[in-house]
């Protein structure tokens, strides 16, 4: 598994989501994630919504995934 298929896959499933994505061995991966789907979501419930893009990988081809989830205000906020 490398970083840009997860970043697509991010992408794909929450439509209009911005991911950066990052991870070198392959297993261990680390995501920002902005998306207006996540406003007035709870950190887990944001989560849930970005492991649910991925599917069966998580816990399998990708072992391990940190996440920062913002919505595009946070993230303006932020800059």
């Amino acid at each position: 598994m490398d970083a840009a298929s997860i970043q697509a896959m991010i992408e794909t499933g929450l439509p209009g989501a911005q991911a950066h994505v990052q991870g070198d061995d392959g297993v261990h991966f680390e995501a920002e994630v902005v998306a207006a789907q996540f406003a007035g979501k709870l950190p887990l419930a944001r989560h849930r919504l970005v492991y649910a893009t991925l599917g069966d990988l998580m816990g399998g081809a990708i072992h391990a995934l940190a996440l920062k989830t913002l919505t595009p205000e946070e993230a303006a906020a932020r800059r």
